[in-house]
């Protein structure tokens, strides 16, 4: 028989694979780099944009700086790629800067590092798929309105890829991942040689002024040292997605550490470079760029209803010759393309993550299980799901979703870097060989100064973005913390409470067993609950009605006796026509008098095949086991009756859900029982 939801399930995902075949997902680095690297390579397009955002506060007078904070961008970039290659080559289990931070500064401090960067991973999803949605919106402005639609909807396309299997996800991602890198280092490279030539680019918006805002025009002093590093701080959103690599080393192919460090120079190679191309161009094609276009100057017509392009969008037309040119198209589609691909970073690192706090009983099971695509599911889904609402929320708006962004990302990298040197510290002492210990101060000496400025810009974002809307962040990273930890506490007194001390007194037998069969008619499920139920041999038995209507009531009783069930019948009187507690207070009566006894409960109930049968029946039973189940003593059977719409339910597909992963064979269904159907 068709089972429509496995149908469907495997034209979405795919065919299960089996755990042995695990070492097939593995990735070579053509489609690590897609994959782990999108966020940080995907990120120059917006990185400049920001900073361009902070300067112009204060007017065109400020724009000099920006050669200035792009270096300073550049220069902590190079420092975080080297200190997070040592990470590779010395944690390769692929906790990145959890693990690190566990293990060398405890596990307190893991877990900020954790809350920290699941955090983060979700404003990843977030704020690359509005940005992506902007550059969409960028080339075609009439899909504005559709906004939030779109993001909502690049996110479930996301969502249904990743639970696809991280190898199928990197090569849907690899094209478009190397298409913009391939198209920007084109549009740079040719628009600086054109500049040297003597025939600058300009953008559309080179003509405009820009007006201070009220309150940060003239600024000297430390009110420019605070404009400069907010700008700074902007300009970080370059790094978001640096330790994805250092998390994902198990997905690598052999040699995981040494195929993950050099994906990780590569993609920090391309990323500084494109960086700094895209910067240099922007202040060479004289790109304007407001959070507010009515501050620009010289504008015609409205300028509430005015559209500022994408920096980046800015420079395609003034490189490639106009809106309608190729160059223009090719790089907006491929940059929307990366852009939205980039929260592929976090689709790997949050599910990744999760599992090994969900190993370590932080986080619930269930984020450690795979699917049957070998894939982290329910990491991918709780990723997915929070990042929707966040976008829906903010309504996709990326100047607002930045504020919460970055925060997480520089607090594990400086808590990395300082748990890396206390790790070097520690092999320092147990080295002796001169070459190795030479070897370790150079890297103890990278990752301090990795730590140093890392540290630095954390407080300089904190500093700059907290009254902003980072404090969001920080409250919900506090709040993953302390949930993780009663977690953790959840786990740890569940499993002290089950450990066995003494097997000797967990196996000794009760003293008696007490049967009691729930009866509200007497017909056939009733029947087979009394056979079943006297198959164990109890020590009594007895039949438990309550008797909430008087007629009924007597109709039982004396089909009872006419019956001759040798089992006596107890009728429990309810004044006030409740069945549950009576019951339950009968069942607790009974348990009472000897606490070594054990009561045991059979309740019948109906099988049943249509989802609205569901509602008619079965509902007592329901709220019934729901009580029972937390009386100490008492055991619940339930004994089911399956009717005659259940015979779909009786009579399986070939294969169960999860039965390829279990390595089932296939079953073949069951003819229909024609004795259950000739009763009835």
């Amino acid at each position: 028989m068709l089972n429509v939801t496995e149908l469907l399930k495997r034209l979405a995902v795919g065919r299960a694979l089996r755990s042995e075949e695990l070492h097939e997902t593995l990735l070579p680095k053509r489609l690590a780099l897609p994959i782990f690297a999108s966020d940080p390579l995907s990120s120059v397009a917006y990185a400049t944009q920001e900073i361009l955002l902070v300067l112009t506060l204060g007017g065109l007078a400020y724009l000099h700086f920006t050669p200035w904070i792009g270096a300073a961008v550049v220069a902590l970039m190079v420092v975080v790629v080297l200190s997070y290659r040592q990470v590779v080559h010395a944690y390769p289990s692929g906790g990145g800067s959890y693990e690190v931070v566990s293990t060398n500064l405890g596990p307190a401090a893991g877990l900020v590092v954790a809350a920290s960067l699941l955090v983060d991973y979700v404003m990843t999803v977030a704020v690359s798929v509005a940005s992506g949605v902007d550059n969409i919106i960028s080339a075609v402005p009439a899909l504005a309105e559709h906004r939030v639609a779109m993001a909502l909807t690049f996110v479930a396309v996301l969502t249904g890829v990743n639970l696809r299997g991280v190898r199928e996800s990197g090569r849907a991602f690899a094209a478009p991942t190397y298409l913009f890198i391939t198209g920007v280092l084109v549009m740079v490279a040719t628009g600086l040689l054109r500049h040297l030539l003597g025939h600058t680019p300009l953008a559309e918006s080179a003509g405009y002024g820009i007006k201070a805002e009220p309150g940060d025009a003239g600024l000297a002093g430390f009110a420019l040292l605070m404009l400069c590093l907010r700008a700074f701080s902007s300009g970080c959103t370059a790094l978001t997605g640096v330790e994805a690599i250092s998390n994902g080393v198990p997905a690598f192919r052999k040699p995981k550490s040494k195929n993950a460090a050099n994906t990780m120079a590569i993609m920090g190679a391309i990323a500084i470079t494109m960086f700094a191309g895209v910067t240099v161009l922007a202040l060479v094609a004289k790109v304007r760029i407001t959070e507010d276009p009515c501050r620009l100057t010289g504008l015609t017509g409205d300028c509430s209803a005015h559209t500022q392009r994408t920096v980046i969008a800015q420079l395609a037309s003034a490189v490639f010759g106009g809106d309608g040119s190729p160059g223009f198209y090719y790089i907006q589609t491929a940059t929307a393309l990366v852009l939205i691909l980039a929260a592929n970073t976090a689709y790997n690192g949050f599910p990744l993550l999760a599992s090994i706090l969900a190993q370590h009983r932080y986080l619930p099971r269930q984020l450690h299980n795979r699917g049957d695509r070998l894939a982290f599911s329910n990491g991918i889904l709780a990723l997915a799901v929070a990042a929707g609402l966040l976008l829906w929320f903010y309504r996709a708006n990326v100047t607002s979703l930045i504020h919460l962004y970055i925060l997480g990302v520089f607090t594990s990298f400086t808590l990395s870097q300082t748990g890396m040197v206390r790790h070097w510290n520690r092999e320092l002492r147990e080295d002796t060989e001169p070459e190795q210990r030479a070897h370790r101060r150079v890297a103890r000496a990278v990752n301090a100064v990795g730590a140093v400025v890392t540290g630095l810009v954390l407080v300089i974002v904190l500093a700059t973005k907290f009254v902003q809307g980072a404090w969001l962040a920080v409250v919900a990273a506090t709040l993953l913390w302390l949930m993780m930890r009663g977690i953790r506490r959840h786990y740890d007194a569940t499993a002290a409470e089950l450990a066995v001390v003494d097997p000797r007194s967990e196996l000794v037998r009760p003293s008696r067993v007490l049967v009691i069969v729930l009866v509200s008619k007497v017909h056939k499920p009733t029947l087979r609950a009394l056979a079943y139920a006297r198959a164990f041999r109890p020590d009594s038995m007895e039949a438990l009605t309550v008797a909430v209507d008087r007629e009924e009531t007597a109709t039982l009783e004396r089909q009872w006796r006419e019956l001759d069930v040798d089992v006596p019948l107890k009728v429990i009187d309810s004044p006030y026509r409740e069945i549950t507690r009576p019951v339950v207070d009968y069942v607790r009566s009974l348990r009472g008098t000897s606490p070594r006894d054990v009561v045991s409960v059979f309740i019948p109930e109906y099988i049943v095949g249509h989802w609205w049968e569901h509602l008619l029946h079965n509902q007592s039973a329901l709220w019934l086991k729901s009580r029972l189940l937390f009386t100490p003593g008492v055991m619940v059977t339930s004994v089911p009756w399956q009717l005659n719409s259940s015979a779909r339910a009786d009579h399986p597909a070939g294969r169960a859900p999860g039965s390829v992963r279990r390595g089932e064979p296939v079953r073949q269904p069951r003819p229909p029982r024609r004795t259950d159907v000739a009763a009835e």
